[in-house]
């Protein structure tokens, strides 16, 4: 079974690279392959050649794909970096939370 630690929208802080330190909104996941792709992080160009007739080509900057484990989820209470620990709630649900000390938001 392959699951990860970030989800698709969550907010995550790059943690090695040549983009260490930003922030972004995770727009994909492939669990498949452990890597996730975060909104303006890891900037790669592409060569587009015109697929119809007056679109043109050229060279389009997108993001690329990174490995989860270069990234960690921030935390939408107390905004910073966290580590996901699970919890089961009186009612069955299991739900996302904080590690922080002081935090111990649901997410």
């Amino acid at each position: 079974m392959n699951t990860l630690h970030v989800k698709k929208d969550d907010m995550v802080v790059i943690l090695s690279g040549k983009d260490k330190g930003k922030q972004g909104k995770v727009l994909e996941v492939s669990p498949k392959e452990k890597k996730v792709i975060v909104q303006g992080c890891n900037m790669v160009t592409k060569h587009v050649k015109p697929r119809r007739m007056g679109e043109p080509g050229g060279i389009v900057k997108a993001e690329g794909p990174l490995y989860a484990c270069k990234v960690m989820v921030l935390c939408p209470k107390c905004n910073k970096p966290t580590r996901v620990a699970h919890k089961i709630l009186e009612d069955g649900t299991k739900v996302r939370v904080c590690k922080n000390a002081e935090c111990g938001e649901t997410f």
